[in-house]
């Protein structure tokens, strides 16, 4: 996954840096970078901070995850998109619920600026259950709408998608191995689950075909970050062996 981190297992982690500002993260990313594959800024980091923190997070050496979720008419989207390609970011998230013309548009953006961003369509965040989907008039569960909302992103030409691990395993049937498979929600074995339903273990991921795995709080809130990032990718490493 990254010409910089040759270790599969480490290839495989993602840390989310959700810090409200670029100093905060400036003093957990040079430490926390050497031992995970990806860096993902979310939208409380770039619109903090904006092109300035993907600058220079560019120079720790990893791959950087643009995590804005896209979701907009299909002129804007991929306005935006040729933006991130400009950015030089290596994975861009986009609202899969956005429909095939939005995607379509934004996937075609992509190929025009060859920059070799990959387009990650969101399935249903993690954070949701069906409760929560049944209130915004969708009826079907939630990985029954995982599974509408990722065929619809992989026909407009996604390299991927962000779902839950619950969903990957299913995904992965229906898809095969090509797809990304994304998962955030990911904790460790005596992590609490925070505000995410839909949620995993390294191992679980790993096991059931996750192909990139998001781990935020519990890297971010340990006493030694570095070493919490280092003892996931223990944990990717053994869950890998045993495939």
């Amino acid at each position: 996954m990254s010409a910089s981190s040759p270790d599969p297992a480490r290839a495989r982690l993602c840390f989310a840096l959700d810090y409200p500002s670029l100093s905060a993260a400036r003093r957990a990313a040079p430490d926390i970078a050497p031992e995970v594959g990806v860096l993902k800024v979310g939208l409380e980091l770039f619109v903090q901070e904006g092109p300035r923190a993907i600058a220079e997070l560019k120079q720790l050496g990893v791959q950087l995850f643009l995590d804005l979720k896209l979701h907009d008419i299909p002129a804007t989207v991929e306005r935006a998109v040729a933006v991130a390609c400009g950015l030089g970011v290596d994975y861009l998230t986009l609202h899969a619920a956005g429909g095939p013309r939005m995607l379509e548009a934004a996937q075609t953006r992509v190929f025009k600026e060859n920059t070799g961003l990959q387009l990650l369509g969101v399935t249903v965040l993690t954070s949701m259950s069906s409760s929560d989907l049944h209130a915004t008039g969708v009826p079907t569960s939630p990985e029954a709408q995982v599974v509408l909302l990722a065929d619809c992103a992989l026909q407009a030409g996604c390299a991927g998608l962000v779902c839950s691990v619950v969903e990957v395993e299913a995904l992965r049937a229906r898809f095969g191995s090509e797809p990304i498979l994304v998962t955030p929600g990911i904790r460790g074995s005596s992590s609490a689950s925070d505000d995410q339903s839909r949620t995993g273990t390294a191992t679980e991921g790993i096991q059931r075909g996750a192909s990139l795995l998001v781990v935020g709080r519990p890297i971010r809130d340990a006493l030694q970050p570095a070493l919490a990032a280092r003892a996931l990718v223990a944990e990717i490493r053994s869950a890998l062996q045993q495939l």
